[in-house]
Order: structure tokens, then C-alpha cells, then sequence
């Protein structure tokens, strides 16, 4: 009797160790139609908002945490992603060169937040114009959206800058880990149908149960 209701206590204090912020109400009449505020998680099925209100958003793709990601650097993951949508100065072969982009490609990734979502929301239109309706990686020309061979190549390639941002940034693992048994949920609404590669919640949820297996087999050691 007296270990279960130790057993209790513990459950319950392990329930409660979260910061209570990251559930906090927030009255905001000014909160744009897409964001999920931090309060809009249930608790008590262990769900959580990665809100750009508190220290979770630095799990959003729009995160100022660089990192690099085969030899080149990135100052965060929105701007790896926009970064595709523009010319590839070196690969002579690429036709969107023709055209004038309000950015470069390297000027993309250095960018983070807003800023690299409205770089890559121009060249989009741009893109749109002249027929693009492929990005490319190394000289790899794909459609992300495609549901087929390109959205599988971009899920790949957004893994893996999700994983180096997180393996890279001590800050950002040990924050990955503290969420340790909560669902992570995204902060904008998104449609049911996007590829694989726009839920970063649930790229981040799978590095941190990778995470964690391999320091409890550490222990076992």
C-alpha cells in the first residue's frame, strides 16, 4: 500500500514539473487568425504548444538557432527551407537565374523568423510567374509538395537540418529533453493534407525518443 501511494506522488510530481507558463492563458484580441495559443493545449493529456510566446518557439523552424548542415551554415531552419526556392548561382544549368530575386541564396540563409518566411513568400511569387514549381537542394530539383518523391526528399533533408539545429545547440537539446513525455504541437493551424516535412513537431518529438534511448542505454552500460 505504502509504494503505491508512492508510486502516486511521484506520478503526480513528475506531472507537474513542466513550467506552468507554457500553458498560460493569454488574452491577446490582436493574435493572428493562425496562431494556436499556448493555453489551447489540453494538460491533462499531456499536449503543449511550441509557442513563439515563450521558450518553446525556439523549436519553430522560424528559430534563431544556426547550425550546419553539410559544410554550409544556416542561421535557422526557415531560412534552409526558403533558401531552395531561389537560384543556385553555381549551378550554371539553373534557369531561375535568368530572373532578379530581391534576395541571393546565401543572403536567405542567413535569415531567421519572418524575415526568411517573407524572402522565400517573393521569390514564391516570382517562381509562380515564370513556371517554377520545383526548389532544389545541391542541384536536386524537386517538388515538395508533391506528395511522391519530392515531398519524401524534402521530409529527408528537413529531418536532418531539424536534427542538426537540435544536436548543434546544447540549449536546444536540453529544452527537447526537458519536454520529455509531452506531446508537441505546432502554434499555427495547418491543413490536414501537408507533407510530412511542415510537421517539425512531430520530427522533434522522434530525435527526442532517439535522444532518450540512447541515454538510457547509456546507463545500462
Amino acid at each position: 500500500m505504502k509504494l503505491f501511494i508512492s508510486f502516486i506522488v511521484l506520478f503526480s510530481s513528475l506531472s507537474f514539473s513542466y513550467p506552468s507558463h507554457w500553458w498560460k492563458k493569454i488574452d491577446d484580441p490582436n493574435a493572428p487568425s493562425w496562431e494556436i495559443l499556448p493555453h489551447e493545449a489540453d494538460r491533462s493529456k499531456n499536449e503543449v504548444i511550441l509557442s513563439k510566446r515563450n521558450e518553446l518557439g525556439i523549436f519553430s523552424n522560424f528559430g534563431h538557432s544556426p547550425f550546419i548542415l553539410n559544410r554550409d551554415k544556416y542561421a535557422s531552419v526557415e531560412g534552409f527551407w526558403q533558401m531552395m526556392k531561389y537560384p543556385e548561382i553555381k549551378k550554371t544549368m539553373d534557369p531561375r537565374s535568368k530572373y532578379d530575386y530581391p534576395f541571393n541564396r546565401d543572403e536567405v540563409a542567413m535569415m531567421h523568423g519572418f524575415e526568411a518566411k517573407e524572402a522565400g513568400d517573393l521569390a514564391n511569387i516570382i517562381n509562380k510567374k515564370h513556371g517554377f514549381n520545383w526548389v532544389s537542394y545541391k542541384g536536386v530539383r524537386f517538388n515538395y509538395k508533391d506528395h511522391d518523391s519530392g515531398s519524401k526528399f524534402h521530409y529527408k533533408i528537413i529531418y536532418k537540418a531539424i536534427k542538426e539545429k537540435v544536436m548543434q545547440n546544447k540549449e536546444v537539446k536540453a529544452l527537447l529533453l526537458k519536454t520529455k513525455g509531452l506531446k508537441l504541437l505546432p502554434d499555427h493551424h495547418q491543413k490536414a493534407d501537408v507533407p510530412k516535412s511542415y510537421k517539425y513537431f512531430e520530427i522533434l518529438m522522434d530525435i527526442r525518443e532517439n535522444l532518450l534511448k540512447k541515454k538510457n542505454c547509456k546507463k545500462l552500460i
